[in-house]
């Protein structure tokens, strides 16, 4: 009896009443609606701070990428950059040995050339010994030369062979110049072709030192 009255009482008591907006009460809401809600918060937050995560990962994992490729380039570019200086030495070596056109147009009788074809010679065997070992470096994964010692030959052998042929450039411009205001011809067009290749060889030569003195200011000697 008294279960009967129980469920009778409960069914005959008055609904709670609703807000004026038609909203139940905070303290009436079902224990569905509010654990629903705050599964959908606590969710929300997550994917928020698993997006803020996701976007610093991806900036570390593109800096990351960068330093990669920045240190593939410097480890190619010593080779790219000897190999071109090569080939333009080789062709200064050769527009100045064939330049022999007879009488005046002989390219032994004037010290310079002699000069200009000396260092394209030097220039050519320096350059092409280096692009060996670095291609020899990159193929097989191991320098000829220890480390340190390797980038400092090459911070110091670039320099000394650049500066060589600016010096043997600069001999060979003035008369060159004489020459071509007097008269242009096969001869004046050759020695002006050769001094031109020699200063690109020049050009690779010195980027190249500039490679080699970065990565010889990056080395550890620890």
């Amino acid at each position: 009896m008294a279960m009967v009255a129980t469920d009778a009482a409960a069914a005959t008591a008055p609904a709670p009443a609703p807000a004026a907006d038609g909203k139940l009460p905070e303290a009436e809401k079902p224990a569905a609606y509010a654990s629903y809600n705050g599964a959908s918060a606590a969710g929300a937050g997550a994917g928020t701070v698993a997006r803020s995560r996701g976007g610093g990962g991806g900036g570390v994992v593109d800096s990351v990428v960068a330093r990669w490729r920045r240190e593939d380039m410097l480890d190619k570019s010593p080779l790219a950059l000897h190999a071109a200086a090569a080939v333009f030495a080789l062709v200064a070596l050769v527009l100045v040995a064939t330049n022999q056109h007879g009488d005046w147009m002989m390219f032994d009788r004037y010290q310079e050339y002699r000069y200009l074809l000396a260092i394209a010679a030097l220039a050519l065997a320096y350059s092409l010994a280096q692009a060996v070992r670095h291609w020899r470096r990159m193929r097989g994964g191991v320098d000829p030369i220890s480390g340190p010692s390797g980038r400092l030959i090459d911070f110091a052998g670039d320099q000394v062979v650049a500066y060589l042929l600016m010096s043997a450039v600069s001999a060979a411009v003035p008369i060159t110049n004489r020459m071509r205001s007097a008269v242009i011809n096969t001869f004046t067009d050759a020695t002006a072709a050769a001094i031109s290749m020699a200063f690109f060889a020049f050009v690779a030569l010195a980027l190249s030192a500039v490679v080699s003195g970065y990565k010889l200011s990056k080395q550890t000697y620890m």
